[in-house]
């Protein structure tokens, strides 16, 4: 009998920002890497995106470029350090909705697999702290303990393909019976792959591509938590511009609040929400 799944993407899915980032954090907190780098070349974009006017993946991308190119002939031990305490101090960062999911998999005996462009290195400890089955993540190659520089990407959906391809062989998965979790564009594979898609905080460009996508747009759905409510979605987003701003149409199939001890569908009904 083969196995059920569940597949999920960390950050953005389950970490409420970007492990790299707070790893890349760190190292500058702890002088490993020069703030000025930071400053130089990546400090306006993210200043762009802050104000909402800019790209989120584009800052990302830039941000990657250049934490690669901070962390070449860093020595393991220092890379280490950081990434021990992204995970003793940020790990419990995340949603309240993945972090149900996760468990809820676990205690149905799924096989539960994080697949991140996230280093290998912070994926591997995130894995460890939620006792998850399997993970993926892009590999950072090391010489004599030293970061060389050379990366195996994980963060785009060709890779994040592949990798599924070998834990289905890996674990005898049924991907019909299975699930994903995902938030950009990157997971848009990981979604396609899957009888159980789900959307969570997606991107402009996700949910583009979910809407022009003849299966996605039945099957997947989308959840958007914010503070301290959860909110399930029909796939037909609808995204419009008006007067140069962007509006997000979001016909709600029911609103699922979240306590410790309770679990409320609320009645449905649609919004108009200025994004």
């Amino acid at each position: 009998m083969k196995n059920t799944a569940a597949f999920f993407d960390i950050d953005g899915t389950i970490y409420r920002d970007s492990l790299m980032v707070e790893h890349f954090k760190k190292l500058i907190k702890y002088e490993v890497v020069d703030e000025k780098a930071w400053v130089d070349n990546t400090r306006d974009i993210f200043m762009t995106w802050d104000r909402r006017q800019g790209n989120y993946d584009d800052y990302l991308l830039n941000l990657c470029d250049l934490y690669v190119k901070s962390l070449i002939g860093l020595d393991k031990s220092a890379i280490d350090f950081a990434t021990d305490q992204v995970i003793k101090l940020k790990s419990e960062r995340v949603y309240t909705y993945t972090r149900s999911r996760i468990k809820w998999h676990l205690s149905q005996g799924h096989k539960v697999i994080f697949i991140s462009g996230s280093p290998d290195f912070l994926v591997k400890k995130m894995a460890e702290k939620y006792n998850i089955t399997d993970y993926r993540g892009s590999v950072y190659v090391f010489e004599d303990n030293a970061f060389t520089g050379k990366v195996i990407p994980m963060w785009d959906s060709v890779s994040k393909n592949k990798a599924i391809d070998e834990l289905v062989e890996k674990h005898n998965l049924d991907l019909e019976k299975s699930y994903a979790y995902g938030d950009t564009n990157g997971d848009i594979n990981m979604l396609r792959r899957v009888g159980n898609p789900i959307a969570i905080n997606p991107t402009k460009e996700l949910l583009l591509h979910i809407n022009q996508d003849d299966t996605l747009s039945k099957t997947t759905k989308i959840i958007v938590e914010r503070k301290d409510t959860i909110y399930s979605l029909s796939p037909d987003v609808e995204l419009y511009t008006t007067n140069s701003i962007l509006y997000l149409i979001l016909f709600l199939e029911k609103v699922i609040i979240y306590s410790p001890k309770h679990n409320i569908n609320l009645r449905r009904f649609s919004y108009e929400k200025n994004i």
